[in-house]
C-alpha cells in the first residue's frame, strides 16, 4: 500500500513516495494517502455488500448482461486503485531489476491466492467441504485479473522510468506527454480487443452440464452461432476464446446471465429456468476471462494516470481540475456509447463503454474523497473504511471470500445449518424487521462490514497488516 510523506518546507506539498512492504528502507512515520485507503476500503465493503446482499437486492447485484448495477463498479474500482498505487509505490525502488523482481513476486502471490480462493478449493461459508477436482478447477478470478493488470502496467511503469525523472512543463497535456508509453499500450490493448470481439468467427458449440446441484446435471446442449462480431450472451468472441483456451469445465458455472429475462421468469432474481429458456442459459461463462481481462488493463492504466497527476501536479486545485475533467469526459463518453447502442456497457465482456463509465465514476468518487479527507480533513467520518483499506487483503479473504464465516459455520449445534451466523441473521436482523430482504441488508452492513471495520481498526492500532 502506497504511502506519502509531506515536505512542509514549501507551500505545496512535495510527494516523497514510500512502499514499506516492498522496500528495504522504511521512512519514519510517513503520511499515507488517506483518500486512497478510504477508497480501497469502500471498494472492499461494496464487494461484501453485493456478494452477500445482492441475491435479495438485484439492483445492487451484477447486471444479468448489458448495463451497470452497483456490483459492476467493484472490479474497475479495484483496478483503478491498483493503478494509482503503482504510480506511487514503484518510485521507492530505483533499481530496475529489483523492481521487476518485486513485481513478478507480487504477481505470483496474487495468482496463488486467486486460485486458492476462487479455484474451488474452499466452499465456505455455506458448505463445510474443501478440496477441488482439478478437472473442474476455475482458472480465472478477481485476483488473477488484478495480477495480470498489475504485471503489465507495473512493467510499463518500470521500463518508462526515464520519463518520471523529467520536470513537467506547465501545459494542460504535459502529464499525458510525459507518460506517452502508457497511452500507446492502452491504444494497442484497445485495438487488440476490438479486433478480437468484432473479428472472431464464433461457430456452433456444445456443452454438458457438470453442476451437480443442477436438475439438468449430465444433460448435453448445443448452441447455434456461426456468426461474427456479436455481443450477445451465447455467441460473443469473449466466451468462445475462453471455452477454447481454458476449457468449458474450468469456467464460472453460475454467470449473471442466468438471471436474464430470456432464462428465468423471476428476472432479475435467480430462480427456475423458463420452460422455453434457450440452451445457453445452462452454460457456464467466465466473467474474468482472457479477452475481458486484456480490456481490463485499460482501467489500471487510467488509474496509474491519476497517480501521476497526484505526483507531478502541485496544489489541490490543479489536481482536482484535471481529475474531474477527465472523469466527467470518460463518464459522458461511456454513457453516449451505451445509450446510442454503439457499444453497450457490459461487465462480463468488459466493453470500452464499460471501461469509460466505471473509470469515470472511480475518478469522481476518488476526487470526492480527496476533497473531504485530504483537503478538508474530515477523516474521522470514514475511519472504518480507512481501516479496511489499510488491511484490504485480510478483509477480502476473511469476509468477501467467506473464509471467516466458513470457520464459524464449522461450529454448529445438531445440524450444519444451525450455526451462529444463521442464528444472528434469523433472530437479530430478519426476525426483528420481519423482512428477509431488509434483515439481510442490515446484517451485511453491521455484522459484516462494520464488524470488519472494527477488527481492522484494532489491527491498525496494533500495527498488524497483511500485505502481499
Amino acid at each position: 500500500m502506497a504511502e506519502i510523506k509531506a515536505d512542509t518546507t514549501t507551500h505545496h506539498h512535495q510527494l516523497i513516495v514510500s512502499e514499506p512492504d516492498i522496500s528495504d528502507h522504511k521512512p519514519s512515520k510517513p503520511k499515507r494517502v488517506a483518500s486512497l485507503d478510504i477508497f480501497r476500503g469502500l471498494t472492499v465493503s461494496l464487494m461484501i455488500l453485493v456478494d452477500d446482499a445482492g441475491g435479495q437486492w438485484p439492483v445492487i447485484g451484477h447486471a444479468p448482461w448489458n448495463g451497470c448495477n452497483l456490483a459492476d463498479f467493484v472490479m474497475p474500482f479495484f483496478l483503478f486503485i491498483v493503478g494509482m498505487a503503482i504510480a506511487l509505490s514503484l518510485k521507492r525502488i530505483p533499481d530496475q531489476l529489483l523492481a521487476v523482481k518485486r513485481v513478478i513476486l507480487r504477481t505470483l502471490k496474487l495468482l496463488f491466492w486467486g486460485l486458492l480462493l476462487q479455484g474451488g478449493f474452499s466452499h465456505a461459508p455455506d458448505k463445510l467441504t474443501y478440496g477441488v477436482d482439478m478437472k473442474e478447477i476455475r482458472w480465472c478470478g478477481i485476483l488473477q485479473r488484478i495480477a495480470l493488470a498489475y504485471l503489465v502496467v507495473a512493467l510499463i511503469e518500470i521500463f518508462s522510468r526515464g520519463a518520471q525523472t523529467k520536470n513537467m512543463a506547465p501545459s494542460r497535456f504535459s502529464v499525458f506527454k510525459l507518460y506517452y508509453w502508457h497511452w500507446l499500450v492502452a491504444a494497442c490493448v484497445l485495438t487488440i480487443y476490438f479486433a478480437v470481439i468484432y473479428g472472431t468467427y464464433v461457430p456452433d458449440w456444445q456443452f454438458t452440464v457438470i453442476d451437480r446441484e443442477s436438475i439438468d446435471y449430465g444433460k448435453s446442449f448445443t448452441v447455434a452461432c456461426g456468426v461474427r462480431g456479436k455481443l450477445d450472451p451465447p455467441c460473443n468472441a469473449v466466451g468462445y476464446i475462453d471455452r477454447e483456451v481454458l476449457g468449458i469445465n474450468h469456467m464460472y458455472p453460475r454467470p449473471a446471465w442466468k438471471r436474464s429475462k430470456a432464462c428465468t421468469e423471476n428476472s432479475p432474481y435467480a430462480g427456475p429456468f423458463r420452460h422455453d429458456a434457450p440452451s445457453w442459459c445452462h452454460a457456464p461463462f467466465e466473467p474474468e476471462g482472457i479477452v475481458s481481462s486484456i480490456s481490463a488493463i485499460l482501467s489500471t492504466i487510467i488509474g496509474v494516470h491519476f497517480g501521476h497527476v497526484l505526483i507531478h501536479m502541485k496544489g489541490h486545485p490543479a489536481r482536482l481540475k484535471h481529475w474531474i475533467l477527465v472523469g466527467c469526459a470518460l463518464l459522458v463518453l461511456g454513457i453516449i456509447l451505451h445509450f446510442t447502442h454503439a457499444i453497450p456497457s457490459n461487465k462480463q465482456l468488459y466493453t470500452f463503454s464499460y471501461v469509460c463509465i466505471t473509470s469515470g465514476a472511480a475518478a469522481l468518487v476518488f476526487s470526492g474523497f480527496y476533497i473531504l479527507v485530504d483537503i478538508w480533513d474530515i477523516k474521522y467520518l470514514f475511519l472504518p473504511l480507512e481501516w479496511i483499506g489499510m488491511n484490504a487483503m485480510l478483509v477480502y479473504v476473511m469476509a468477501a471470500e467467506g473464509i471467516f464465516a466458513g470457520f464459524i459455520n464449522g461450529w454448529y449445534y445438531k445440524d450444519p445449518h444451525n450455526t451462529l451466523v444463521y442464528w444472528i441473521q434469523k433472530h437479530i436482523f430478519v426476525g426483528v424487521w420481519h423482512s428477509r430482504r431488509v434483515g439481510i441488508l442490515l446484517y451485511v452492513l453491521f455484522a459484516e462490514i462494520l464488524f470488519w471495520g472494527i477488527v481492522a481498526g484494532i489491527l491498525h492500532r496494533l500495527g498488524l497488516y497483511w500485505k502481499l
